[in-house]
């Protein structure tokens, strides 16, 4: 572990996460790195809950804004770019505080794990098996990739496509298989040791209204012609950004598919499965500081983390 401390500020969705983060950042004399697979996307700043200007100007943020709608990013690129700048806030003597509801880029970055899928690409053996699965099937696939990788195997469906493809591909350019690789990175140290932080409603009811109203006030503030706009700069409706909560449903909508009444609802119902979810994966986290904001106030729950992150900066 290189003895470097991150502060991460996890938790669903409407939670209060980037108030608490840029609370801790003025405090510790911190700057956010986000951790939010949508946030990456410039001209989605409404459907992602991205922090406004005035957040931004108050505190720096980085690992927004990266790439254009439509463009590939991946969980290897983010622990890429993502320790590229917290090591960079380091070396100006600024604490790196992480925030945001993406528990994979969060795990991924603290354990400093090199995926598989950085592996260099071979665009043509890429097309190849893409046309293999397009002619042969999904099962063919699988029961090839089941010869070299038995146990990506058994997590995948055969409809996956894109994993499927991106498994075989990295076996035949590597010789060794995802699964031998993503082992080999676990068993290496931490990178960082992190005060990892949870924020969750005692009344999950709560947690709900909070998602709803955060809803109303997305479409009120333009969500429907955020999307609108980004359909008409041709951003593929299979593309992950458009698969997104809020975008996919407004898509439908401005299609003529559903009702604007009708997408709302179904926002709000994605929305709320969604930081279930995202619950489910953060209570898998052993030692994490687990805060209320429906019984605490945001410097309430600052003067805890603080008190945490002194304790353990303490030798």
């Amino acid at each position: 572990m290189s003895g470097k401390k991150l502060i991460v500020v996890a938790g669903p969705t409407a939670s209060g996460k980037t108030a608490l983060g840029i609370a801790l950042a003025k405090r510790l004399d911190g700057e956010i790195v986000s951790a939010d697979s949508m946030q990456i996307y410039r001209g989605m700043d409404i459907g992602t809950a991205k922090a406004t200007p005035e957040e931004q100007a108050a505190v720096p943020h980085h690992m927004l804004d990266l790439l254009e709608p439509g463009e590939n990013y991946s969980v290897s690129r983010y622990v890429e770019d993502a320790t590229a700048v917290c090591e960079d806030l380091f070396r100006r003597g600024k604490q790196p505080i992480v925030v945001g509801g993406t528990g994979l880029y969060i795990d991924a970055l603290l354990a400093g794990r090199q995926f598989a899928g950085a592996e260099p690409e071979n665009r043509e053996l890429r097309s190849r098996l893409a046309e293999e699965y397009d002619r042969l099937g999904g099962e063919a696939m699988l029961e090839r990739l089941r010869a070299v990788d038995p146990d990506r195997a058994l997590r995948l469906a055969a409809t996956d496509r894109r994993r499927i493809i991106r498994a075989l591909e990295v076996h035949a350019l590597t010789g060794r298989s995802i699964t031998a690789h993503d082992e080999e990175s676990r068993r290496r140290p931490p990178a960082y040791e992190a005060l990892y932080t949870v924020l969750s409603y005692a009344d999950r009811a709560k947690l709900y209204t909070r998602i709803e109203e955060r809803v109303d006030c997305m479409c009120e503030e333009g969500l429907f012609e955020e999307t609108a706009r980004l359909l008409e700069k041709g951003v593929p409706d299979e593309s992950t950004c458009m698969q997104a909560i809020g975008y996919r449903q407004a898509a439908q909508a401005l299609r003529g598919e559903i009702s604007r009444e009708e997408a709302v609802a179904l926002i709000k119902q994605a929305t709320r499965r969604y930081a279930k979810r995202q619950l489910t994966w953060f209570r898998r986290r052993e030692g994490a500081l687990w805060l209320e904001p429906d019984r605490m106030t945001k410097e309430e729950m600052a003067r805890r983390v603080l008190e945490d992150f002194g304790r353990r900066n303490t030798p």
